[in-house]
């Protein structure tokens, strides 16, 4: 280890060359936008209201847009409340239009309370961001526990 530190200390031109590449190479790379800092912190809550079965709280993440267009009935509520949530799982997720949308598959295992039956559904998501409050929505609904995997 001392051979090592001797040797890197009489080259100090090649310590320094790579430390410029070092600092070239962080300059280089573009500060993430609020967007993109945004978006994985509103998926990780979407993602915590989901395992904990809290669908009221998830419907808080629906763009007033999409909501307007395919309100949420009482029997979709009702219907989601019979379930517990046993493991979420994200299959994929990609980033579109410039960073303005994404779009994530995920897996969602249920318990039927009332059955004593889990099932296993798939969750598309399209998350949209809304520059204007700053904030992403969901474009896509809450989980449909009627859909089969």
């Amino acid at each position: 280890m001392k051979q090592v530190m001797r040797r890197i200390l009489k080259n100090k031109q090649v310590v320094i060359a790579a430390l410029l590449c070092v600092l070239a190479i962080a300059a280089c790379t573009p500060p993430a936008s609020s967007a993109e800092k945004s978006l994985s912190e509103a998926l990780k809550q979407y993602e915590t209201i989901i395992r904990w079965s809290q669908w009221d709280a998830a419907a808080d993440f629906i763009a007033p847009a999409f909501m307007a267009e395919n309100p949420i009935t009482r029997l979709d509520m009702d219907r989601l409340r019979l379930f517990r949530v046993t493991a979420y799982t994200i299959r994929s997720t990609g980033i579109y239009d410039e960073g303005m949308t994404a779009r994530q598959s995920v897996e969602i295992r249920m318990f039927n309370k009332n059955k004593g039956v889990e099932r296993t559904i798939i969750d598309d998501q399209e998350w949209r961001y809304n520059e204007e409050a700053q904030r992403w929505y969901l474009h896509s609904g809450l989980p449909d526990p009627t859909k089969r995997y």
